[in-house]
Order: C-alpha cells, then sequence, then structure tokens
C-alpha cells in the first residue's frame, strides 16, 4: 500500500513538471524572440557612437570660419550677380558666372555644417557694412560705386575688387588650414586656395590688357 502511494505522488511530481515545462516553452515562443539575443537595457540606454560623433570633431577655428566665409562668399556672389548687366567683357561676364557657380555650393556646405553643430547660420545682410573683421570685403560704398558703374569701367573696377575679395578669402582659407580641426572644412579651404589663386591670376592678366 504504502509502495503504491509513493508511486502515486512520483507520478503527480513528474506531471507538475512536465506542464510547467510547457508553459515557460509557450510564454517564450508567443514573445517571438531569443531573449538571449536581446539588448541589455545599458547599452539600449547609452547613446550610439555613430550619432555623438555626427556633427564631427571641430573647433573655434571651425566655427569662425564657416561663419565668415559665408559671409564672405555672399558677397562675391552679389558682386557677381551686377557684371550680368553691368559688365562689357564677356570674358569678366564669364569669370562672374564661374564665380557664382563655385561659390553658392559652397555657402550651402557651410550653412549645413553650422546647422549640425547647433550654430546659427549668418543672415543676409544687404544693406549693410560688412567690411569689418574679414580681409578683402568691400565697404558699402565700394558696392553702390560697382552697382552704378557699367561698361568698360565695370570691368575694371570688378576686377579690382574681385582681386583684393579672393585675397582675403584666401588668407581666411591658409588660417583654416593652420589652426582649424574639422577635416571638410580643411579640404574646402585648400579648394578655396586652388580656385581663387587662379582666378587672382586670370584676372590680374585681364587687368594687364
Amino acid at each position: 500500500m504504502t509502495s503504491r502511494r509513493s508511486l502515486i505522488r512520483r507520478s503527480a511530481l513528474v506531471a507538475a513538471a512536465g506542464a510547467t515545462a510547457l508553459v515557460l516553452a509557450a510564454c517564450s515562443s508567443s514573445s517571438g524572440h531569443d531573449m538571449s539575443s536581446m539588448p541589455s537595457m545599458q547599452s539600449s540606454s547609452t547613446p550610439s557612437a555613430s550619432a555623438s560623433a555626427s556633427a564631427g570633431a571641430h573647433n573655434a577655428q571651425d566655427l569662425a570660419f564657416a561663419q565668415q566665409m559665408i559671409t564672405h562668399h555672399r558677397q562675391a556672389t552679389a558682386m557677381a550677380d551686377l557684371a550680368a548687366t553691368g559688365a562689357s567683357s564677356s570674358q569678366v561676364k564669364s569669370l562672374a558666372t564661374t564665380i557664382k557657380g563655385e561659390q553658392d555650393p559652397e555657402i550651402t556646405t557651410m550653412s549645413g555644417w553650422l546647422t549640425s553643430w547647433g550654430t546659427a547660420v549668418p543672415q543676409d545682410m544687404k544693406g549693410m557694412d560688412m567690411s569689418s573683421g574679414m580681409p578683402g570685403m568691400m565697404s558699402t560704398a565700394d558696392m553702390t560705386k560697382l552697382d552704378k558703374a557699367s561698361g568698360t569701367m565695370f570691368d575694371t573696377m570688378f576686377l579690382q575688387m574681385m582681386v583684393q575679395h579672393h585675397q582675403g578669402a584666401v588668407t581666411m582659407a591658409k588660417t583654416e588650414q593652420s589652426k582649424g580641426e574639422y577635416g571638410p572644412a580643411k579640404t574646402l579651404a585648400a579648394s578655396i586656395i586652388t580656385a581663387q589663386t587662379a582666378e587672382i591670376n586670370q584676372m590680374n592678366a585681364l587687368l594687364k590688357k
């Protein structure tokens, strides 16, 4: 009698263990996930390395370069716009088109950097004197004189002013190369030096004609 009761009790324990295993299996299958593959709470709450580095390593010089060169470029493109109606030389008009075509995309690129760095993009300061603080910039009086000029007088003024403007941009770009940290900004600075130095040579040649 005793051995029969022991056998019944052992069978009940086995059945209970089996039922528990079935319940656990059901829970696991219903979740549809292998628990061992799920990320820990610590890793899910930590920002990814790519997110934290998305803006790129940059310093105060990179910020100054982008902010100032945007304003510098805007004045150059404004001068180039005047050549469409003011210039008489086809070479001057072609050069102005080239300058605008180069610098408009660079303004867009640098504006994107500033936005990614959480820094405001300089506003278009039409009518304001932008000559202070940046090498090569024209004063409001200079821009007014250029706007009122036409024909060969415009051509000469444009070339003289743009040579000075480009020289200032090259100076700014060299400072970025020596003191900047952000790789793309230093690469753009090198491009500005190459392109604008070539254009300075071209303009000086036109002035000697």
